[in-house]
């Protein structure tokens, strides 16, 4: 390792070495004081956020290039690392006060987030692997983390193994595109490809292969079957988190090794592609109204929205919009995580004890006994319909309009239908807040509040003025060589 391969990667080495000592201080930190290694972590993701912007959207290479930090990494690292701060922000009480506030909680939450950024360096599918087992592997034992109750066990289990099926999926396919081409390296299979050495049969099914390991990460239909479960009977400062980081990473896999390794193939992928977008739009939709439970309407509810993105990325072959599918796509990235952490924090603030107060019913009321909260929430379910004055209307804008661009008229029509069909178990959520009689009580907790408004003010304050995010969004771009 040279002393550039080091200042590449110097982000991600911090994190992960902060994380490696936040193990060993957490030993000398005494157990009714575990806020200390929750500030700690937070205290490290702070500087690694720095650490990222300072380096700003300059493309680099390390390792032989197996590894590319670009602008398209820079990006994504930003709401890898958001997400990591507010899902410690909605931890640090929420652990307290279920009981089950451990140190080493942090320190898996750290490597995690390494892997994530590890994910948006990958240039070399051994990279991506390892990258998929990085940010895996902490977020089971985060799963189980509530481990006397039978719920987050279950999760646990659930999650690891299927988990551990995909990630077979992922293998085989990096094993079957090395059979073809002889190679790992993002353009050296370009290459192969151009070439005309590669073997079209085992690179088609080993893209395919790829493509299913992706869509269980981003809990694409039909390999979403795990996403429900696990999120109800994870904690939920863990759902907070993995709802957000795990989707995106996905997403990144699936943007970094399709648009660079396989253009190629674009056009007998597309058929795949629009059908699992169209499906998951559907069936995402149509399976939260029947939720009476919020984590399992807000777990569907993801699984649509990953149908939406995936909308975007149906013409990723056509160089014509290509730019304007990975602005989309990350533009609407930045809008759901937004709207998904803040409408987390308010399920956390009113959730009590084994899984109580978690039922829709249970928010008749909230509005007005607690109007900015209620607020709050209204402002998070209108984004997740794309609704006007919400940063979520762009974000739908933007990718129906690049999938129209792209000649997929009628997809963009099944997003504008089930965006419809959506509205009515979001606003499900307001018309208990605000037209039912209740006295829920809420946990008095300034950060998870904070997160919710804060979170609520970006949403609002930033389709006032979507530009600036769409210009970043759009100069974030790959290295493609």
């Amino acid at each position: 390792m040279t002393l550039n391969d080091l200042i590449t990667i110097l982000p991600l080495a911090f994190l992960a070495a902060w994380g490696v000592l936040l193990l060993l201080v957490d030993l000398w930190i005494p157990a009714n004081r575990k806020g200390l290694t929750a500030i700690l972590a937070a205290g490290g993701l702070a500087v690694t956020l720095g650490l990222t912007l300072a380096r700003g959207q300059h493309s680099l290479e390390a390792f032989n290039g197996m590894v590319s930090v670009d602008g398209f990494a820079v990006f994504l690292d930003v709401i890898f690392l958001g997400s990591g701060l507010a899902g410690i922000a909605l931890a640090y009480d929420y652990l307290k006060r279920t009981h089950i506030e451990r140190g080493e909680y942090y320190s898996l939450l750290l490597f995690t987030v390494a892997g994530m950024m590890l994910m948006t360096y990958a240039n070399d599918l051994v990279i991506v692997f390892l990258a998929l087992e990085l940010l895996s592997l902490p977020l089971y034992v985060m799963a189980g983390f509530a481990r006397l109750q039978l719920l987050s066990e279950e999760a646990a289990l659930k999650y690891f193994l299927m988990g551990a099926f995909s990630s077979t999926f992922v293998l085989y396919g990096v094993a079957l595109i090395f059979g073809a081409t002889a190679r790992t390296d993002l353009p050296g299979v370009v290459a192969a490809v151009q070439g005309g050495t590669a073997n079209p049969v085992f690179f088609l099914v080993g893209a395919a292969m790829l493509l299913v390991g992706f869509g269980f990460k981003s809990a694409v239909m039909p390999f979403h079957m795990w996403a429900p479960d696990v999120y109800q009977g994870s904690p939920s400062s863990v759902t907070a988190f993995m709802t957000v980081g795990a989707k995106a990473a996905g997403f990144a896999a699936l943007l970094r090794v399709f648009v660079v390794a396989f253009q190629s193939i674009s056009a007998d992928m597309t058929p795949i592609l629009w059908a699992l977008a169209a499906l998951t739009m559907f069936g995402g939709n149509i399976l939260a109204i029947a939720q009476s439970n919020i984590k399992r309407m807000l777990a569907y509810a993801s699984i649509a929205q990953s149908g939406y993105m995936l909308m975007a990325f149906v013409p990723y072959g056509q160089g014509a919009v290509l730019k304007d599918t990975i602005a989309a796509m990350l533009f609407f990235l930045v809008t759901y995580s937004l709207a998904t952490l803040g409408a987390w924090a308010v399920v956390i603030a009113l959730e009590k004890e084994e899984n109580k107060d978690l039922e829709i019913a249970d928010y008749a009321g909230l509005g007005r006994k607690y109007p900015w909260l209620g607020a709050a929430m209204t402002v998070f379910m209108l984004s997740f319909t794309g609704m006007p004055l919400t940063l979520g209307f762009w974000g739908k804008f933007y990718l129906f309009s690049t999938a129209v661009e792209g000649g997929f008229t009628g997809l963009a029509l099944v997003g504008l239908l089930t965006s419809l069909i959506s509205a009515y178990y979001y606003l499900r959520v307001v018309v208990y807040m605000f037209m039912k009689p209740g006295e829920p009580t809420l946990t008095q907790d300034p950060w998870i509040q904070l997160t919710a408004l804060v979170s609520a003010f970006l949403v609002v304050a930033l389709s006032l003025f979507p530009g600036p995010l769409l210009d970043y969004a759009s100069a974030a771009l790959m290295l493609l060589r």
